[in-house]
């Protein structure tokens, strides 16, 4: 007789790892790939629990529940024993970037900011991340715990601590794509309700497994990949991010290695893996367990869905696995999905409407936009679409703000009350409905399903009409193979009193030997035709210059400051 899942009345994740080690201790957990595609080091149930106790009762010798915990790890199993270590003791773990070697500075001037936001009373470190951390400790005014250097025998004086379900779970701060990263209050009722939501819409109802290359920073990486792995009792072979920017033949080989059910990314990793693996790589790929593949985090391109499907046709992948979602950490981050199995829904719509904020269908030689649904709210939780200055809700086919109201949104902001009242306690101005989370992005209904078009902060209005940046991006990048894609940002900007249009594009390292000056005057041309804008500047830059959030969105506002003070590196001589 099987026993009960834990998961439909646990109040917490440390309660359903705890009945995980309890019911299957010898089931693999997480296994890293050290490669991208071996298994080296692993955790079954049974070490991580045990791992999280030793690191909980480290923990609570030098702080108390409610204390947060700046975890600053590289990717890896010490991350995930760190991070369960603060939920067994209590603790509210703020997942943070560690320092990169070739951006010092940068790295701890962020990491300071969110330590100076949060006041952590610990610094929980451990692995590769350790001995910069040590080296930096003084720049952090919070203790330093090594999980490296924790006593496991010490795993048997641990005890529970009681969780209040509204308490805050984990601090997860927002990738700061538009402005400077708010650290997100998500609760233990947040979190587990979230979690339930993508078990439903990926029908996660067996052991299964899955390959995760997302930083553990970052939502999608942390509650989409680690946390429901654990949720659904399955395991998790876990990867670098840099392993996949490397090569990205190393993703499909580890699902196809590992007969992974269970995968997923932003839409730049399927257009990387379309572009980069190659013909002989495909040959030793069998992708046919791959029957949840979500793709979201940014502007889905059913361009993209196609190219990837019809390259890796040939390797068992199938179109309809693909699992569309719309998501963000002030809602924990599941908020719509396609239901697993069925296609991706792909509208033809009017590029004129949708400057006018109208999803209307396409004409016959009409300038079409091509929008991907990210389907529909699952276990209760209501989504509408609301004009932003009127506050009242929009009809199917009308573009507007999306507003969500359920219990995966979180508690609001950290220290923000202001912020957290105007984000998190919008009410609908004719009937008072509410508090709705104002997610800040643009989108639509159209039959139940959410299409998501732009963020409000980003839409460039020209004469008086919308232009969505990424569109304008697209077209750049389409000129020439050299031009990466999702590697450009267009934004607003103002050159004598006149509003215009800047873009920056970053040049593949194929683009060696290229003439710059026809390169810049193709895409101008591109542009104009297109979008009927004439550029107020374009400049190259080089590979890797452009700044991006961890999950892989350009970071547009950054851009529009770094151009501003012409802090971005510049490929070859290519103002114009």
């Amino acid at each position: 007789m099987s026993s009960p899942d834990p998961a439909p009345t646990a109040r917490s994740m440390a309660e359903i790892l705890r009945a995980r080690a309890d019911q299957s201790p010898d089931a693999l957990a997480f296994a890293w790939l050290a490669d991208g595609i071996e298994d080296g080091p692993r955790f079954t149930y049974a070490d991580l629990d045990r791992e999280a106790r030793a690191v909980a009762v480290a923990l609570r010798d030098v702080a108390e529940p409610g204390d947060r915990a700046l975890l600053v790890f590289a990717p890896g199993l010490e991350f995930v024993a760190g991070f369960f270590g603060c939920l067994y003791a209590g603790l509210v773990p703020v997942p943070a970037y560690p320092p990169r070697l070739d951006r010092l500075a940068q790295g701890w001037q962020a990491l300071a900011a969110v330590a100076a936001d949060c006041g952590p009373r610990v610094v929980l470190t451990g692995g590769l991340a350790a001995d910069h951390v040590a080296a930096g400790a003084g720049r952090l005014s919070a203790m330093r715990v090594v999980t490296d250097a924790v006593d496991r025998a010490s795993a048997g004086r641990w005890r529970e601590t009681p969780v209040d379900p509204d308490a805050v779970a984990v601090l997860q701060y927002t990738s700061g794509s538009t402005a400077a990263p708010k650290g997100v209050m998500v609760t233990h009722r947040s979190l587990m309700h979230n979690q339930a939501m993508i078990r439903a819409a990926f029908e996660h109802d067996g052991p299964g497994g899955g390959v995760c290359w997302l930083p553990p920073y970052h939502d999608m990486g942390l509650v989409g990949g680690l946390l429901q792995t654990v949720y659904h009792g399955a395991w998790s072979r876990l990867m670098s991010p840099v392993a996949l920017l490397q090569d990205p033949f190393r993703w499909l080989a580890a699902i196809s290695r590992h007969r992974a059910d269970t995968s997923g990314g932003p839409n730049f990793a399927y257009d990387f893996c379309a572009r980069r693996v190659t013909p002989e790589q495909r040959a030793t790929l069998d992708l046919s367990t791959w029957s949840v593949v979500a793709i979201g985090s940014e502007p889905i391109s059913a361009e993209t869905m196609d190219r990837f499907a019809e390259t890796f046709e040939t390797c068992g992948f199938r179109r309809e696995a693909f699992c569309p979602c719309y998501g963000l950490a002030e809602a924990t981050l599941l908020v719509t999905s396609r239901p697993k199995g069925e296609p991706p829904a792909v509208l033809s719509v009017s590029a004129a409407a949708l400057e006018d904020g109208q999803a209307l269908p396409a004409a016959a030689g009409e300038a079409a936009r091509q929008l991907v649904g990210c389907g529909r709210s699952w276990l209760g939780q209501e989504v509408r679409v609301v004009d932003p200055e009127a506050c009242t809700a929009l009809p199917d086919g009308r573009i507007g703000e999306i507003w969500v109201r359920g219990e995966s949104v979180a508690a609001g902001y950290w220290s923000r009350p202001e912020e957290t009242e105007r984000t998190f306690r919008a009410r609908l101005a004719d009937i008072g409905a509410g508090p709705y989370l104002r997610t800040g992005d643009l989108g639509f209904v159209r039959g139940g399903e959410l299409f998501v078009t732009g963020r409000i902060k980003d839409v460039i209005i020209v004469r008086g009409r919308n232009h969505y940046p990424q569109d304008i991006e697209e077209t750049v990048q389409a000129v020439h193979p050299a031009l990466r894609p999702g590697c450009g940002a267009a934004f607003e900007e103002t050159r004598d009193g006149r509003p215009g249009v800047v873009v920056v594009q970053e040049v593949d390292r194929r683009g060696r030997g290229l003439d710059a000056r026809q390169l810049l005057a193709d895409a101008r041309q591109a542009v104009a035709e297109r979008h009927e804008v004439q550029l107020h500047d374009l400049r190259l830059l080089e590979y890797g210059s452009i700044p991006k959030t961890s999950s892989g969105k350009v970071r547009r506002h950054a851009c529009r400051l770094e151009y501003a003070r012409d802090g971005l590196r510049l490929w070859k001589e290519n103002r114009a």
